[in-house]
């Protein structure tokens, strides 16, 4: 139990640290197209190797995907990794990073409002209210970047949100081929598609100049590639394997405090009584949210 909590609590840490990489790699003039294409171009060799292996390395060799699969898979990478990522990363240019985490943390919440729509799940009272809880805690930290920053605060915040409702679909949709190819090899492949649209992107909208950038941006991005993707999606599973996928997400409510703690301290971000107000209630709602929805499953 200790080992899975530990695992859990490595991975939420190490995928909170992405917004403190793309902001200080915002500093040396870097745009979101060049950014996220060198974050996926260090990361697409990892993530087509966790592929391989969950294909070939197996005791058991899984089944070809059929053409439906690819489908799948082609569909999932867009939508979970690539516009979420993108969406993420342009957002990161105009919010804080505490602000993004908060809302990227709503997460929970569009996935049970998707499962209403989609498939007429119900939705109880109790969740509504956290729900309501937790959106009033984005808002309040919102509305005080707002009166310090400007509009480009809404821009940015529209962003971040549109990236959460992204990830959200992805998650909706990824059960039933989780089942039927498993997870490893779904995140392997869907994870390579994302990458490939990431370098297209940048082949199409940007000339080759562009991708001369300061030392500074290479490193950040191999370490963006490296701890902050690649690894907390393994360890992640693997504390998923040892207490469960319910225990994990509870863990990873240290996500958004760590987020928050290592913006003030390696990016100089205020933590005001605004912040911590909108942080807790946030968690809270989150919370209630998902601790309904276990009981459920």
């Amino acid at each position: 139990m200790a080992g899975g909590l530990a695992l859990a609590s490595l991975g939420a840490i190490a995928f909170s640290g992405k917004a403190i990489i793309v902001k200080l790699a915002y500093r040396h003039g870097v745009d979101a197209v060049t950014l996220i294409m060198y974050r996926m171009l260090f990361a697409l060799p990892i993530f087509l190797a966790m592929a391989w292996w969950a294909t070939y390395r197996q005791a058991v060799r899984p089944p070809a995907l059929s053409g439906r699969d690819w489908l799948g898979v082609l569909g999932l990478g867009i939508s979970g990794y690539y516009l979420a990522s993108f969406l993420d990363f342009a957002g990161l240019a105009y919010v804080s990073a505490s602000l993004e985490r908060l809302i990227l943390y709503l997460n929970p919440t569009l996935v049970l409002l998707l499962g209403r729509v989609l498939y007429g799940k119900p939705i109880t009272v109790r969740q509504v209210v956290a729900m309501g809880v937790s959106y009033c805690g984005v808002l309040l930290v919102f509305g005080h970047e707002v009166n310090l920053q400007g509009g480009q605060i809404a821009w940015g915040t529209l962003l971040v949100f549109l990236s959460a409702v992204s990830y959200a679909l992805y998650l909706v949709y990824s059960g039933e081929m989780v089942q039927r190819i498993g997870s490893l090899r779904l995140v392997g492949l869907a994870t390579s598609v994302a990458c490939l649209c990431c370098l297209i992107q940048f082949a199409v909208l940007r000339p080759w100049s562009a991708a001369l950038v300061a030392p500074e941006v290479l490193w950040l991005s191999v370490l963006n590639a490296t701890l902050c993707t690649a690894v907390p999606v393994l360890i992640v599973m693997m504390a998923i394997e040892r207490i469960g996928a319910g225990l994990t997400a509870q863990t990873g409510m240290i996500g958004p405090l760590s987020t928050i703690l290592m913006g003030v301290l390696i990016l100089g971000e205020p933590f005001t009584a605004w912040v911590a107000a909108g942080t807790v209630l946030v968690m809270a709602g989150i919370f209630v949210v998902t601790r309904g929805a276990q009981r459920r499953a």
